[in-house]
């Protein structure tokens, strides 16, 4: 199961596991954070791009609300999400999977066989056994430069060096990966979308590399 309690103090910010009434706020964070992102220009059609953009948003948020691996901070100006490896979290309810399932081939319209022939494709450059996948991190542009990037990270981060398994993410810019290399991160593939017209980097954190001074 996943960990849960009290509001959690890590160097200034507060963050704190998300909540169901944070789903709203959530999105919304995950929208103004993402809009001009190079992988919604790639996944989503420029037709209603950011209400489609707002209803991705809200199927995650829902997901990590309900398996309790979203962590998110005070004023839910930022976010992460992940996905665990098996038996770590609560498992995804029928309902949420089902609408996820439904509701993202008609999300992503034409750009959906694209997305998933490249979800498939780095399945296989992820580590092979159980680690943390982040699914989504973000920051609002008016709360960035305060730390709560690594703050929303750093409680799974913490997990990760205490269960002895490494974290992953797919990077869709060189941006992100400086960040996370400055987490501990390090590439371990560098590919491309199924289509071939997105640059990807596959990076990992193994267990027990410091986390900096937040």
């Amino acid at each position: 199961m996943s960990e849960s309690g009290p509001t959690v103090h890590i160097g200034v910010p507060l963050v704190r596991l998300a909540e169901p009434r944070d789903v709203p706020r959530i999105a919304a964070t995950l929208t103004v954070s993402f809009a001009e992102s190079r992988w919604v220009r790639w996944a989503l059609p420029l037709d209603g791009r950011t209400q489609r953009l707002t209803r991705v948003a809200e199927l995650d948020a829902h997901r990590g609300v309900t398996t309790g691996t979203a962590w998110v901070s005070e004023d839910v100006d930022a976010v992460a999400s992940w996905e665990a490896p098996e038996g770590a979290a609560t498992p995804v309810p029928s309902d949420v999977r089902s609408a996820l399932d439904r509701e993202l081939p008609r999300l992503h319209a034409d750009r959906a066989d694209a997305v998933a022939r490249t979800d498939a494709e780095l399945a296989a450059a992820l580590p092979a056994g159980p680690h943390w996948r982040l699914r989504a991190l973000a920051t609002r542009p008016r709360s960035r430069r305060r730390g709560l990037g690594g703050a929303v990270l750093a409680p799974v981060l913490d997990r990760c060096d205490r269960d002895g398994v490494p974290a992953a993410l797919v990077a869709p810019a060189w941006a992100v990966v400086r960040f996370a290399r400055g987490l501990g991160f390090e590439v371990v593939t560098a590919t491309r979308s199924a289509d071939g017209q997105l640059p990807l980097w596959v990076v990992v954190r193994q267990p027990g590399v410091p986390m900096p001074e937040l």
